[in-house]
């Protein structure tokens, strides 16, 4: 009581960025814009334009949340963990729920974009703000290219004469040139893709979990710990429920063109887990009920469950999975494109990252550093592959802002003033989302626990060599 909020106003270069940019509404006037660099792009906040409301980030937390992982993984439990399946969702609801209240909370305080990259800033500064950001964009780029990996793999389904590897390259290379021009044309259209994809997609997910759910065969599923098969494969499932979850780190990303994030990030976080949550178990249960033991053998378990409850329901959830994956990687290119923009504005990647188009304030150079690089490992990769690399990333990026969720409440760090979500608890929110997710990175083999700690080291590596480079520059 009596603490006055602790206004960030000059401790990181994105803090720097916000108090120093005029806030941009799209209706600058004449001399305003004569103002302006006549170079076709401009630099900082002040540049973005704050269009995306409520609604709109919520589609784009469930959009991003809700891309490929769903569509595999109920097969996937029902091979680890039998009957006992919907129990391992649980158990990653419980670990995703604290994450988002702490997203919700450090977010609602810290309004500049980048997502984690800014919230590690703002808190703990400048190193753990460039780990956190690269590891985002490490883990973001694997996921992009390995849910484009699998759309192939699900358009192939439908068409069978794009199955081979000229056609399947093709068809990558197409889905990436339509997502980067919907983007290239400004925010406020790439957020009105999003909301009308996750439209079309969502109202068959929810239509199958609704209906299907009065045609399970409940002594198929079980809610009882002691059907598990054991702990290690309950643990074992926890990494890929976790990747099924993970999302709204990069819809978060472009805070700096939310509208009232104070308000916003909290109520759309929040909501969007829940939906998905709700989604999932659904699904699941829905599954296992219909398809009993076959749920496990199936390669597209979500449409067979559908085709078995309505035959011309396989083909419709094919379509409903190809739809998603595209949503999903909309958002991802949208989101990842704002936090490299983020690195290049505060100059941990070269200054041009950094740069926004003057006609539709898009950062397009930014956009090309994430979609060239996610659209070569697509071509080139297949999705369980890439989802083990961004799964491990990820957690440790949420173990990351869990705790500068605490730390900025502890310190009542706020941006502008506003108003913030506070955690009910003090530490103990934080404290559970951090060990929640030390626990599922130490269930991955030693293999990937290797690959995370070199990724780690050359993170470093690059981090002092960037240091150095900005020391000696005049």
């Amino acid at each position: 009581m009596g603490r006055h909020p602790r206004i960030l106003r000059g401790g990181s270069r994105a803090v720097r960025h916000l108090c120093d940019a005029r806030p941009s509404t799209g209706e600058d006037t004449m001399d305003q814009r004569s103002q302006q660099p006549a170079l076709g792009a401009v630099h900082g906040e002040a540049a973005l334009i704050r269009a995306v409301g409520t609604f709109a980030l919520t589609a784009a937390v469930i959009n991003v949340i809700i891309g490929g992982g769903i569509f595999r993984m109920p097969a996937a439990l029902s091979t680890q963990v039998g009957i006992a399946a919907p129990i391992a969702l649980i158990a990653g609801a419980l670990a995703i729920i604290p994450i988002a209240l702490c997203f919700a909370a450090v977010g609602s305080r810290v309004a500049a974009t980048g997502g984690p990259y800014t919230y590690l800033t703002a808190a703990f500064g400048q190193f753990a703000g460039f780990i956190a950001g690269a590891l985002m964009w490490i883990s973001n780029i694997t996921s992009s290219a390995g849910v484009a990996a699998a759309l192939s793999e699900q358009v192939a389904n439908l068409v069978p004469a794009l199955a081979g590897p000229v056609p399947r390259a093709l068809l990558i290379t197409g889905v990436y040139a339509v997502l980067f021009a919907l983007n290239a044309f400004g925010v406020k259209i790439g957020a009105r893709a999003i909301v009308a994809l996750a439209t079309l997609k969502l109202t068959p997910l929810f239509l199958l979990a609704a209906i299907g759910i009065w045609f399970v065969d409940w002594n198929l599923v079980s809610f009882s710990v002691g059907d598990v098969p054991s702990w290690t494969a309950l643990g074992a499932s926890m990494a890929l429920v976790m990747f099924a979850y993970s999302g709204m780190e990069t819809a978060l990303v472009p805070s700096g063109e939310l509208r009232d994030p104070s308000r916003n990030v909290p109520r759309a976080t929040v909501a969007a887990i829940l939906l998905v949550v709700l989604l999932y178990l659904g699904l699941q249960i829905v599954g296992q009920g219909v398809l009993g033991a076959g749920l496990g053998t199936s390669k597209v378990p979500v449409a067979d469950t559908a085709g078995a409850l309505w035959g011309p329901g396989r083909i419709l959830l094919l379509i409903t999975a190809c739809i998603s994956m595209t949503g999903f990687m909309m958002g991802n290119l949208l989101g990842t494109s704002r936090l490299v923009y983020a690195l290049g504005r505060d100059g941990y990647l070269p200054r041009v990252f950094g740069r926004v188009t003057e006609t539709h304030r898009v950062p397009m150079n930014a956009l090309i550093a994430h979609a060239t690089p996610a659209w070569i490992l697509a071509i080139a990769g297949s999705f369980d592959t890439l989802a083990l690399i961004s799964g491990g990333a990820i957690c440790l990026v949420y173990g990351l802002v869990s705790f500068a969720a605490w730390w900025a409440q502890r310190k009542d760090l706020r941006e502008r003033g506003d108003a913030p979500f506070v955690l009910p608890g003090g530490p103990v929110i934080p404290l559970i989302a951090v060990a929640s997710m030390v626990l599922v990175v130490f269930t991955l083999t030693s293999k990937e626990l290797t690959a995370i700690g070199v990724a780690l080291a050359a993170l470093v590596a690059i981090y002092a060599g960037l240091h150095l480079n900005r020391k000696r520059a005049p």
